[in-house]
């Protein structure tokens, strides 16, 4: 180890990560605490890392930040996250910040302090390139001041800001690709809440726990939108028909667009989801390139709607992942097996259901029948905790089915994963 360069000590101890590793690392001999001193790169401090975070005062931890921090030079990757600590003082923030703004990448920041600390403001015209904020208030953003000119991904959660900022911050990151926004508090002048976001270099979109009445996203450069626990009147998508994989869970949308040209799309996920079906096949019929289509614990609007896996093997010949959840109501199964086409490319059947019963096995059997090419099937159910003997015998049978029938298709690697 003596004859390491400082400059792979730097490297091995910037792998650390956690402050605590670093610092006793670094105590190793005069040559590891060099590497920590001039060529350490990564420096995290989180709450949850370490239990004594949470027994030291707040002053005493301010200043055990601080002496770590200004021992380094040029830090690339700074993360402080600070949960369940009382709020720090925004001067002692603030020198943080300032000593290692020049040369900092990457920053995640979680810390509540007295008053606020405007990041925008000290960060800004810097390197960043990643900025992930949480439990930060946002006001005033001026796009030709506070830019962002090498950020390419952004995540605000839990972040207090208005549609404008919000919009503003897009706008001051000229090369964003990556966005993510989780619960924030959105200030609005109205009694609409419309949120209108417009970014043509952005890639990939993640939008959680989030209820507005309208949201309007123009993204020409998208190729991956995920909205998850959402309650919204309207959601739009404005782009130019890049998008290649649309997920959505646990959402409530009255009205929903992504977009009149969807050729390139190459996963759909949709799961904890009303759906009518007929609106839902007609946006996505003309997806020719879709490999991977996921419909799992969705509720049809019409409890007769049926998804017609003949018109899904005929429009999506490409598809290759199939997942599909259970759901009898009233005798009637939402995925009709009729039809001769075969889903000729499909070689992973993932298939659930939330209440077992007797027609699954023959359910499942129908669908192995139209994979001729099936390399993978996996069985997910619910199982309850209290079950009566009619579950369990009704399980019992279905293990008995499956283990019968997959005699039949020996050359499929079966999975089963209950919860």
């Amino acid at each position: 180890m003596e004859h390491l360069p400082v400059e792979v000590i730097g490297n091995i101890l910037s792998r650390l990560g956690g402050a605590r590793d670093v610092v006793i690392a670094s105590a190793t001999c005069r040559k590891w605490r060099e590497a920590c001193r001039k060529h350490l790169h990564t420096l995290s401090f989180n709450s949850n890392d370490w239990h004594v975070y949470h027994d030291l005062t707040t002053r005493r931890l301010e200043i055990l930040i601080t002496q770590t921090i200004f021992q380094t030079t040029g830090l690339q990757g700074l993360s402080i996250l600070m949960d369940d600590v009382d709020d720090f003082s925004a001067s002692t923030v603030i020198a943080w910040l300032m000593y290692t703004r020049e040369t900092l990448h990457r920053l995640i920041y979680n810390v509540r302090t007295t008053p606020n600390v405007n990041i925008l403001e000290i960060c800004g015209r810097q390197k960043l390139e990643t900025l992930e904020l949480s439990h930060n208030s946002i006001t005033g953003v001026e796009p030709n001041f506070q830019r962002f000119p090498c950020l390419k991904s952004l995540s605000l959660s839990y972040v207090s800001i208005s549609a404008l900022d919000l919009n503003l911050l897009l706008t001051a990151c000229p090369k964003i690709e990556t966005f993510g926004l989780v619960n924030p508090e959105i200030a609005m002048s109205d009694a609409q809440v419309t949120v209108e976001l417009s970014s043509p270099t952005l890639k990939s979109v993640y939008v959680e726990a989030i209820s507005l009445d309208k949201f309007i996203l123009e993204a020409d450069s998208i190729e991956s939108l995920h909205l998850k626990d959402c309650a919204l009147e309207l959601f739009e998508l404005i782009g130019k028909g890049t998008l290649k994989h649309f997920k959505i869970d646990d959402v409530s949308v009255i009205q929903l667009y992504i977009g009149e040209t969807v050729d390139n799309l190459e996963s759909i996920d949709v799961s904890n989801f009303t759906i009518i079906w007929p609106k839902f096949y007609q946006m996505i019929s003309k997806s020719s390139k879709l490999r991977k289509l996921r419909l799992w614990d969705v509720v049809f609007d019409d409890e007769d709607e049926i998804v017609d896996l003949e018109n899904i093997a005929v429009c999506f010949p490409h598809l290759s992942h199939l997942a599909l959840s259970y759901d009898l109501r009233d005798g009637v199964v939402n995925y009709g097996l009729q039809g001769s086409s075969h889903l000729e490319n499909v070689i992973i059947l993932e298939l659930g259901w939330t209440v077992i019963n007797d027609l699954f096995s023959l359910w499942v059997e129908g669908l192995l029948k139209l994979c001729p090419h099936l390399k993978k099937l996996v069985i997910r159910g619910v199982v309850s905790e209290a079950k009566s003997h009619e579950e369990c015998q009704m399980l019992a049978n279905f293990t008995s089915s499956i283990v019968q029938l997959m005699r039949t298709y020996m050359h499929v690697d079966v999975q089963f994963d209950y919860e």
